[in-house]
């Protein structure tokens, strides 16, 4: 409050007679020049009384100057959220709050002192724009204010007022007894304190108590304070029922915690039930009944049951080996389910599950056989190699289901740690065992078919390669005793039947790969998708979509139109998601019309799809112009090389088509193996001395590599050598070699049906490959005619037979 006798400075002061009074004391006249500070967060009020912390070097010439004033005051403006040190002119507001300084001290590099607001006051010039700032200033005197102090409204925003902070004092715990004692000393006789005091209470901004601070007349003053007070109070009021309510749950809680422990206490004493320790060690206990641990296994069980029935419940060791133990009794140690090894039931299991694959499936019942006749199917491992879609992780469950095994996945694409192979140590927070004890606590018995997914995408990282972890698992020889780091045993997966999965050979190890026996599985031709699609994919689609037979019908010249059009990839992913949106564009449909019946056919079927992703691939031709067969991890495509000369003396070589390092061999191979011969096989002698050879594979943007295209390169530069280009549509494949033998080559199965599916019917093939050709199945090998060549002579006789004039 401020203080009656410190008002707006008067040298003297005259009574209401008109007589002279007393002389003011030089102190206790407020000065026309004040140095200001600016105040951050919210303004300064008169009657306020407050600790005020300043930066020491920044403002220590400020405090030092009104030290030595005589009436050592200040001026306290608001400016913002501005950081002190950084205010300029322009950032203080026009009214503050002159304040006395009392108690300057210096403490950690900083100013402290305590500031009481005396009086308003409006800046009316700046005598200094930098620290220190020194203003002409003008005071706000409240005697002008007189006039209002009778009127009722005011009087009765005042009770409103003081009845608002009694209860915001009330009900706010934040405010201590002082504060309540000194509300005791406001009446409404003296509003003007009364508002500021009940101001400086709110959480208001910043700026809505400048406004106050800047209004003089009374009444409107209290105008704006009394909506901020009873939001105050409003918030103070919500936040005592929020405390209350979560002091209500807490209180309810402990009791609930506090009866429960006696519940405990009583119960044991009677015999009714045991403590938490003694629980775990008989569930573990009761889940070991029905096993048959080695007894390395048994004897460490029972050793850490001794140490848990000691350890402190609390601890952290208790947790470590109670989770171990909960690891240890949920491996089905010597639990086997019965192997069926019905042939019969097996063939009908992966006929009903698959299309096609006839020679995988011939593979597959033949090891089943073994079993069968053994009467036992020990632990193998199997790598079905083929391009996604085709149904290597379909073909793993089936097997299962022949076998009467559980069966259980995982993917190892991009598993850098080898921990996720042989468990984690038991020092480790967090720590787990390994992928195949899960697998094994999971499906519940200790010989179920686990799949390996994605072998050939493994990584390695700093923390190990996993799949040098592999070659204990994979390796029949050691899998009988394969250590877990988190058990710390021997586990026995001899009996498991390892299923892997890859899309190509390369990027597996090489002595992982050699512990594996390998199942090709090449790519679909269009009839074996045509029949998959109406076996299995399209019946599946109806019922995603909730359709009937009736109401959506595909024909087979719309099926097929499909998968030469947009699905012509080696498996039949792509074209399950066509037939999907077939679906789906049909229900929006039905949904607008339910009795319409929908009929896709080869006409319609881009109203679907949209327009077809492949279209009918026109082989190139011309002189030089020689078509290849290639295999990818999509299956096997057809491989055009083209091949012109460039008049030069001297000659040269150069290829274009972005090949790989081992095509670059194969061409200059070819072109040295040609050069040489080039009289053998009637080519000019000069040709190669006086022609720049050009040899390039369309497509540049792909890479390309790999030995198969020497007889292909050869071939084209046969071609262009003769003058003459092909007149009928052949392909080949196989490697040459300098003395022009033709070597063997892989992935003869992906690129006779790659040949088939460009309408391609007379092949060259290494005669080291008829073995590969005679065992494909009859509907591959059908409409084919094959030239088998063990060197190059034969190759070119089938060529040059092909060849006719430019």
């Amino acid at each position: 409050m401020t203080d009656k006798n410190e008002k707006h400075a008067e040298a003297e002061m005259v009574h209401e007679g008109g007589q002279q009074n007393e002389i003011t004391l030089p102190h206790q006249v407020l000065p026309q020049h004040l140095h200001l500070i600016p105040i951050s967060g919210r303004p300064f009020f008169p009657g306020q009384v407050q600790p005020i912390v300043l930066g020491g070097d920044f403002w220590r010439d400020t405090i030092q100057k009104i030290g030595e004033t005589e009436q050592k005051v200040v001026g306290l403006v608001y400016a913002g959220n501005i950081p002190v040190q950084e205010t300029a002119p322009e950032d203080f507001y026009p009214v503050g709050c002159v304040g006395k300084v009392m108690k300057p001290t210096m403490k950690d590099t900083n100013i402290h002192f305590i500031c009481q607001g005396m009086q308003r006051f409006r800046i009316k010039r700046w005598l200094s724009s930098k620290v220190p700032f020194i203003v002409e200033v003008e005071y706000l005197a409240e005697e002008e204010l007189k006039e209002e102090l009778d009127d009722t409204e005011t009087k009765a925003y005042a009770l409103s007022i003081i009845t608002a902070v009694k209860e915001l004092v009330q009900s706010n715990p934040l405010h201590g007894e002082e504060l309540k004692q000194a509300l005791q000393y406001f009446t409404p006789n003296e509003p003007s304190p009364l508002t500021d005091f009940a101001a400086t209470l709110t959480t208001a901004s910043g700026e809505e108590l400048q406004q106050v601070l800047e209004t003089i007349p009374i009444l409107e003053r209290m105008q704006r304070v009394f909506p901020l007070l009873q939001k105050e109070v409003q918030i103070s009021k919500l936040h005592g029922e929020i405390s209350k309510d979560v002091n209500t749950k807490i209180n309810s809680r402990q009791r609930e915690f506090f009866l429960r422990e006696q519940l405990k206490t009583i119960q044991k004493e009677l015999g009714i039930t045991k403590d938490d320790r003694s629980a775990d060690v008989d569930e573990f206990e009761k889940r070991l009944k029905g096993l048959q641990p080695p007894q390395p296994v048994a004897d460490r069980i029972e050793e850490e049951l001794k140490k848990l029935s000691y350890l402190e419940k609390g601890s952290q060791e208790y947790a470590v080996t109670r989770n171990y133990l909960d690891w240890m009794s949920s491996v089905p140690w010597g639990v086997f389910s019965e192997d069926k090894l019905g042939i019969k039931e097996a063939r009908r299991i992966l006929d009903r599950d698959h299309d096609g694959l006839d020679d995988v499936k011939e593979r597959i019942i033949e090891f089943l056989a073994v079993g069968a006749f053994k009467k036992e199917i020990a632990g193998s491992i199997m790598l079905l190699v083929g391009p996604p879609g085709v149904g290597k992780t379909s073909i793993g469950r089936s097997v299962a289901e022949a076998m009467g095994r559980k069966f259980y996945r995982f993917s190892l694409g991009g598993m850098r740690d080898e921990a996720e192979i042989k468990g984690h140590r038991r020092t480790y927070i967090g720590s787990m065992p390994g992928k195949f004890v899960q697998a094994l606590k999971e499906v519940k018995t200790a010989n179920p078919v686990i799949m390996l997914d994605e072998i050939d995408k493994i990584g390695a990282s700093f923390r190990g390669d996993p799949a040098s972890a592999l070659l204990e698992v994979l390796d029949p020889e050691q899998n009988a005793d394969f250590l877990d780091h988190y058990l710390d045993l021997r586990v026995d997966l001899s009996k498991v039947l390892f299923i892997c999965t890859a899309n190509q050979l390369d990027t597996i190890p090489g002595p992982l790969l050699d512990r594996m026996e390998m199942i090709r599985l090449s790519g679909y031709i269009t009839e074996e998708k045509i029949t998959i699609a109406r076996n299995h994919l399209w019946p599946r689609a109806l019922e995603r979509g909730g359709l009937k037979k009736n109401q959506l019908k595909l024909s087979d010249a719309a099926l097929r139109q499909l998968i030469d059009g947009y699905a012509r990839e080696s498996g039949v992913r792509k074209m399950e998601k066509h037939l999907l949106k077939i679906v789906r564009k049909t229900v929006v449909q039905l949904l607008e019309d339910p009795e319409k019946k929908v009929s896709v056919t080869a006409k319609n079927l881009a109203d679907y799809l949209g327009k077809p992703f492949f279209r009918k691939e026109s082989l190139f031709t011309g002189v030089g112009v020689i078509t290849g067969l290639a295999w990818t991890p999509m299956g096997g495509v057809t491989l055009s090389v083209e091949a012109t000369a460039i008049r030069k003396q001297g000659g040269g070589f150069k290829q274009t088509g972005q090949l790989g390092d081992v095509m670059r061999e194969s061409s200059e191979i070819a072109y040295s193996f040609l050069q040489s011969h080039a009289a053998h096989y009637g080519i000019k002698e000069d040709f190669f001395q006086t022609h720049l050879i050009h040899l390039h594979v369309p497509e540049g943007a792909t890479p390309k590599d790999g030995p198969s295209a020497g007889v292909t390169m050869a071939s084209a530069l046969l071609s262009l050598g003769k003058n003459r280009r092909m007149k009928r549509n052949l392909a080949m494949t196989g490697e040459l070699t300098l003395t022009g033998k033709v070597l063997p080559v892989g992935g003869i199965k992906e690129k006779v049906i790659g040949a088939k599916r460009n309408d391609i019917r007379e092949l060259i093939l290494p005669e080291a490959n008829k073995g590969d050709f005679d065992t494909l199945p009859d509907h591959i090998k059908e409409g084919f005619t094959v030239h088998f060549a063990q060197n190059y002579d034969q190759v070119a006789k089938v060529v040059l037979s092909a060849l006719k004039g430019k």
